[in-house]
């Protein structure tokens, strides 16, 4: 698997026949529901059958969206999964303010990731993404904040699309995931959401079923002539460390030598 991550695939975590399947599907990193995906009279068993499976290493990294940290599962929700190892991660829900991940972070020593899905979630953005070196990257829910905005169109969620991609990458993170498409029989409009996501600076992208996946990596990896692009640029810095143009005049420095690195990294995805 690469350094960037690419498919996120989300499971409930009160399916554990489900989860397994999950775990073999392919996608680079499994996230464990506990939260949306999991009604509230099925919360204790979700998470009785999440620490149970993490109580071993697992063959692919797995993430855990917990409960969001107001809510009365939260705190019994850390309690079980903290000390597991074959916890990767921790996605917290509905953040909106720093502290919620500093609090996390004290109880847990695990990467964190927040999801931000509310108006004052986007406002405390890049607050948020440096709130603790526990916080490992930051994301959208989409759901939840269309409905917060009452935005109807889809374009409506582009300005908090590139406020997060902006927070991100000021905060020295890595490129944030996609929300999940929500049609998971709209193949088509879910790679033409992926060329847009792509075009915004985002990296990869949540799923919710396995069949997402395949379309998710063809979206995000490099096209054989962006790979051979990157080929060149970075061959010829390399002969040429003061190069200011490649041999058809196309103007290279050290950002578009940073961007054909980045792309070549995408290559290596065992």
């Amino acid at each position: 698997m690469s350094r960037h991550p690419l498919t996120w695939l989300y499971v409930p975590g009160d399916r554990p026949h489900v989860v397994a399947k999950a775990l073999v599907a392919g996608a680079d990193v499994v996230v464990v529901d506990l939260e949306d995906a999991v009604a509230p009279d099925r919360k204790g068993y979700a998470r009785a059958a999440t620490a149970e499976l993490l109580a071993e290493p697992q063959p692919v990294p797995v993430h855990v969206r917990v409960n969001a940290p107001e809510s009365p599962w939260a705190a019994a929700d850390l309690t079980a999964l903290t000390g597991q190892p074959g916890l990767a991660g921790l996605r917290l829900p509905k953040v909106t303010a720093p502290k919620e991940v500093r609090q996390v972070a004290v109880a847990t020593p695990v990467p964190l990731f927040a999801l931000l899905e509310s108006a004052l979630g986007i406002e405390h953005a890049y607050a948020i993404a440096t709130a603790h070196p526990a916080l490992r990257g930051i994301a959208l829910g989409e759901a939840d904040l269309r409905a917060d905005l009452g935005v109807r169109a889809d374009a409506g969620l582009d300005w908090p699309r590139s406020r997060v991609v902006v927070a991100a990458r000021a905060a020295g993170l890595a490129p944030p995931p996609q929300s999940v498409h929500p049609d998971i029989r709209d193949l088509d409009g879910l790679a033409a959401s992926c060329v847009h996501g792509r075009a915004l600076g985002f990296l990869g992208r949540a799923a919710i079923h396995p069949r997402q996946l395949p379309v998710i990596e063809r979206a995000y990896l490099p096209t054989p002539a962006e790979i051979e692009h990157a080929e060149t640029i970075i061959k010829a810095a390399a002969a040429d460390p003061g190069a200011q143009a490649l041999p058809d005049g196309r103007f290279i420095d050290a950002a578009v030598v940073a961007m054909a690195r980045r792309t070549l990294s995408l290559t290596s995805r065992t």
